[in-house]
């Protein structure tokens, strides 16, 4: 008989690389599914792993397999600190997305360090975990994977918006949810602003200063992803093919290349959110807090943007993985065809023991 209520750790680490985000949660079901944040706390990167995450795309595979081991390492350290704090006496399993180092599911790759099997074995836990593989090998982008959670947890909004490395949004379509990548966004802003030795725009502030320029913006929306139907996906990879040589070809101050880059994204958002008339919007992720591009975006596009606590703003990508380990351990589908374009819903992960 399946369990009524879970005790989880859920841990995320995205493409912006603002650190290693973990939430222990509570997870319980009646008739719908509930959730219980107990605890939550973000670890930033020291300036060695931050260097070494960022040059992943550049490694060759061997080199990966070391890395991956180091990380895998690093993350024990880092998760038993966590339990360690927070006095957690115990959990029914540790759900961990690792850290995306490759993806091209086009080429049916996609490679998350931090998922080998020692985890479970450093942490003494069960280990749910390598939540994108199966949906490649299925033929789906592997991302994103949010969206069953969307569906389950937050299904009174009509769009559920995260505003992280990149932006990406769910949306139920009849009887259907839907979810794809829209556009990069801190994975951009964090890269130029810290040429002026800050680590982010603190609330929009340097962009809102700057000098809009029409022929960089026009260039930026003329690109084709924008053109392609869900469901799609977007890495770092496309960013440094596509975004970093256009805008540096501008050679543009940062504050104008950052005041560029912001309307751009609240055009291509807005683009997206004013396909429902009426419509209420769940923002969450760290460009929550650049007020800047919060309001190019309500200018853009005049819907109820909803920014809920705190801890749903910032960890809600980790509760959800948390909530993909519940799903994969009780076997039930916790990644969409619709979403992802693989060719059958399915439960997707790895289950590892101590």
């Amino acid at each position: 008989m399946k369990k009524k209520e879970y005790s989880v750790i859920g841990v995320m680490s995205g493409t912006s690389l603002d650190g290693i985000d973990l939430v222990e949660v509570k997870f319980y079901i009646d008739n719908t599914w509930h959730f219980e944040v107990i605890c939550a706390e973000t670890v930033s990167y020291t300036q060695k792993w931050y260097d070494t995450l960022k040059g992943l795309v550049s490694c060759s595979f061997e080199e990966l397999q070391k890395i991956d081991e180091a990380y895998t390492d690093y993350l024990a350290i880092i998760i038993k600190n966590f339990i360690v704090k927070n006095n957690i006496d115990s959990i029914d399993l540790v759900c961990s997305h690792g850290h995306t180092a490759l993806h091209q599911p086009e080429k049916k790759i996609t490679y998350q360090i931090g998922n080998r099997p020692k985890l479970a074995k450093l942490l003494n836990e069960q280990l749910v975990c390598d939540f994108r593989v199966q949906d490649v090998e299925y033929g789906g982008q592997g991302a994103p994977l949010v969206p069953i959670g969307d569906e389950l947890l937050f299904s009174k909004y009509d769009f559920c918006l995260n505003l992280g490395g990149f932006a990406n949004i769910s949306t139920k379509i009849n009887t259907s949810r839907i979810a794809y990548d829209i556009c990069p966004v801190n994975i951009v802003l964090n890269h130029y602003v810290k040429t002026l030795e800050v680590n982010y725009d603190d609330k929009g502030g340097i962009a809102s200063t700057g000098i809009l320029n029409d022929e960089l913006l026009e260039a930026l929306n003329a690109l084709d992803f924008y053109e392609e139907v869900y469901p799609k996906s977007l890495g770092l990879e496309w960013v440094n093919t596509f975004i970093f040589p256009l805008i540096d070809r501008f050679q543009l101050e940062i504050k104008d290349i950052l005041k560029t880059c912001v309307e751009h994204i609240a055009i291509q958002i807005a683009s997206e959110i004013n396909k429902k008339n009426r419509a209420t919007v769940l923002i969450t992720g760290g460009g929550v807090y650049n007020e800047y591009l919060i309001n190019r975006l309500k200018a853009h596009s005049k819907k109820a943007l909803i920014i809920p606590t705190n801890e749903i703003v910032e960890f809600k990508e980790a509760i959800i993985f948390g909530f993909l380990g519940v799903l994969k351990l009780r076997n039930e589908v916790n990644c969409l065809k619709t979403v992802t374009g693989a060719i059958q819903d399915h439960s997707s992960g790895k289950i590892f023991l101590p």
